[in-house]
């Protein structure tokens, strides 16, 4: 990092200029780039969400033996390279016009690839983060007593939906922060999928101007790999606090009896 900073602000014969930082957000597409980007974070972040927390709260509670096959399951695309994902996304897109082109999901093939906001990108993004989102998650619900928590708030009159909203998911704050953390820096990141399939988020934008303007490339990836470090850092730092917050059971008295009671020899 310290070699990239230094290859920023210095040019060999010129002196040292921060050039490259003071015209990021001049630089023709950036805006419109990391818009993109953040816009299909904050997509990829939903749909991974609503998709792993029931999965994983459901299976905590009603079928335990499942656990394994759910973890092999969000596990896989840490095993399947994303140069292979993206050839099965193209051969999908590229079959489903020729054979459903008199069918309503012609449509449905055309707008999921609009280059305004591409929902195949989130679709993609979504399977690439499962690992990081089920691992978090996962975590946090180990650390919490899951079924004496709802059979506590069932006991009290509580729906099963209440249940989840204000008892489990406040007990996963710090899990689900991480996870979407953990997915807003994947897709910031992300290159391969949306190269080849020719659109131009964050990271592909930061490679096509890296010919022209090699030092802002750089500037502009240093920046959003500190910006990065620098909220996860918050994260974990308030996770620790919030857990030496929490009080600690008061001490067992020391005496069986009544408080009121005299000490022995006493009267």
């Amino acid at each position: 990092m310290l070699s990239s900073f230094v290859f920023t602000v210095h040019t060999p014969g010129q002196g040292v200029s921060f050039a490259p930082y003071t015209g990021i957000l001049s630089a023709e597409g950036f805006t419109q780039s990391l818009l993109l980007s953040l816009g299909l974070a904050a997509a990829t972040i939903a749909l991974a969400l609503l998709l792993a927390v029931p999965a994983l709260i459901a299976v905590r509670l009603g079928a335990p033996r499942l656990r394994p096959l759910v973890e092999i399951v969000c596990m896989l695309p840490l095993v399947v390279p994303p140069i292979a994902l993206v050839t099965g996304v193209t051969t999908v897109l590229r079959w489903g016009p020729d054979h459903l082109s008199r069918t309503p999901l012609y449509q449905t093939f055309l707008a999921v690839q609009n280059e305004s906001f591409p929902v195949v990108l989130v679709l993609a993004y979504t399977v690439l983060a499962l690992p990081f989102v089920y691992r978090s998650l996962d975590a946090g619900l180990r650390a919490v007593d899951v079924p004496t928590l709802v059979e506590a708030a069932r006991n009290c009159g509580a729906s099963r939906p209440y249940v989840i909203l204000r008892v489990i998911l406040p007990n996963l704050r710090s899990s689900l922060a991480g996870a979407s953390f953990l997915t807003l820096a994947l897709v910031l990141g992300e290159y391969t999928i949306a190269s080849l399939l020719g659109f131009r988020p964050f990271a592909v934008w930061i490679v096509s101007v890296s010919g022209a303007q090699a030092r802002m490339s750089v500037a502009v990836s240093l920046l959003s790999l500190l910006i990065t470090w620098a909220l996860l850092l918050l994260l974990s730092r308030a996770g620790t606090r919030a857990a030496s917050a929490t009080p600690a059971p008061p001490a067992p008295s020391a005496s069986s009896g009544s408080p009121t009671s005299p000490a022995p020899g006493k009267e």
